[in-house]
Formats: C-alpha cells, sequence, structure tokens
C-alpha cells in the first residue's frame, strides 16, 4: 500500500517539515507520551477498533515528547521504530525532550540540566542507575561516557532524524505550536518546539487548524484554532488522541 502524497521539504539548519495531502485520509493525533508505554498501547488498540469502521488511508501522526518522566522511554522509543499497526501509516515529529537529549549527548548541554527535564527515569529505562554511577566513576567524563554508551545508537539516530512539523492546507501538527503570523516554512524550531504564550494568544488569528502538544491541559482543548491534546499522561495516566476525517473529529483516550 502506498502513500506518494506525502513529501518533504528541507530547511537550512532546521528539520524537515512535512507538507501532506489529507483528502480520503483518516487522522490520528497522539499528544506527549512521556515514556508511558502500556498508555501507548492502550490507546492505539482503541484507534485500530475506531479506524475499522472508516474508509479511507490511516495515518498515526505522534507529537512528540516521546522519552523522559515516565516509566519506559526505551520501550517507547522500541515501540515507534517498529511498524505501525496494520493498515496504518505513521509520522513521528520531534519534541523538546528528544532535542534535549541529543544536545545533551553532543556535549552542548550540562548533564544536569538534562536531568532536570525528567531524565532519570529515561536512564533507568536503560537499566542505567544514575547515582549509583555517580558513586563508582564520580561526577565527571566517565559517568557521561556511560551514559552516552547506554543509549542504543538506533534510538539516537531516530530522534535526529524526526520532522518538527506537519502541515496540510487546513491543518498544522506540531509538538509546541506555531507563531502567529509567521508562514510555516519559516516558522523558528524553538517557536515549534518550546513556544506557548504568543501562540495561545493569537489562536483566533490562526489560518488552519494547529493540533499540538506541550502544555499539558486536563482534558483535550479547543481555543480559537488551536486543539491541545497533551493530558499529562505521566501524571494522569491519560495518553490522549484526536481523531481528523473531513470536517469531524473525535477525542480517544488511554
Amino acid at each position: 500500500m502506498n502513500f506518494p502524497r506525502f513529501g518533504a521539504r528541507n530547511q537550512p539548519q532546521n528539520r524537515n517539515r512535512l507538507e501532506l495531502d489529507l483528502t480520503d485520509v483518516v487522522v490520528y493525533a497522539i499528544g506527549d507520551v512521556h515514556g508511558c508505554h502500556s498508555e501507548l498501547v492502550s490507546l492505539e488498540r482503541k484507534i485500530v477498533a475506531d479506524a475499522a469502521a472508516r474508509p479511507g488511508q490511516k495515518l498515526i501522526v505522534m507529537l512528540g515528547d516521546y522519552i523522559n518522566r515516565g516509566p519506559d522511554s526505551a520501550r517507547v522509543l522500541d515501540h515507534l521504530l517498529a511498524p505501525p499497526p496494520e493498515g496504518f501509516y505513521r509520522i513521528c515529529l520531534c519534541g523538546n525532550h528528544e532535542v534535549q537529549l541529543l544536545d545533551y549527548l553532543d556535549g552542548n548541554s550540562p548533564r544536569d540540566n538534562w536531568l532536570g527535564a525528567g531524565a532519570r527515569t529515561t536512564l533507568f529505562s536503560y537499566g542505567v542507575d544514575i547515582e549509583y554511577l555517580r558513586r563508582l566513576y564520580g561526577d565527571g567524563d566517565r559517568l557521561d561516557a556511560h551514559i552516552r554508551s547506554a543509549i542504543p545508537p538506533e534510538h539516537v539516530a531516530f530522534m535526529r532524524g524526526l520532522p518538527i512539523m506537519a502541515f496540510s492546507r487546513r491543518f498544522a501538527f506540531v509538538h509546541a505550536g506555531i507563531r502567529p503570523g509567521v508562514p510555516l516554512l519559516e516558522q523558528d524550531d524553538l517557536d515549534l518546539l518550546y513556544i506557548r504564550e504568543p501562540f495561545f494568544e493569537g489562536a483566533g488569528r490562526l489560518d488552519r487548524w494547529v493540533v499540538h502538544g506541550h502544555t499539558p491541559v486536563e482534558s483535550p482543548l479547543m481555543q480559537g484554532r488551536r486543539l491541545a491534546i497533551d493530558t499529562g499522561a505521566y501524571k494522569t495516566g491519560r495518553l490522549s488522541a484526536v481523531r481528523i476525517a473531513g470536517k469531524g473529529g473525535k477525542f480517544l483516550q488511554s
């Protein structure tokens, strides 16, 4: 089964933006997973059941932040590296937590900054006890070398290759949001990964629906033309998705 209408546009020094033709495509966007593997599997089962009665091609769009905070970051990445559910395509977008890990691995960010973002649970998921290693190796280069060696190269390559946005004529899918008034292909990566208030304040001026995570909400939230679906799975046990088909939509939760 081919899906030839997906295309990529490379931006200099930026992650890829993917332009989509969503004609006759049923899209399921999933919010921030944050190491919650069991919730992701449960939600995917509900998506498969929901999609069974709907015609057209099926696409899952993951909105980033697959790691940190929750207990099973390594398993989540393994899951996303495996084929999607039968009959589905899947696009995984980049979140700020993936970039923070890469910044640490590349020596561009201090270890403690990364650990402060909830990375201890990520290390545990790779079998690494940071406090034990500190007693064993101290707090210097040997500790960093051990941490870097514990993360599989295929996980690192997956995170390096993640696009930062997928968009169609009516929708944009992104981790944090967009800066209102800036064309999509000119959006700054940092805004796409981290923006909050300027995006929220300009939600009524957007030229298309923007589906995003990053900022946890108690339940999926529509404001202006933004749709927030990060329901804090690592704290609440509720991983959320939205189904988009034609002009209709439906929320699903794990």
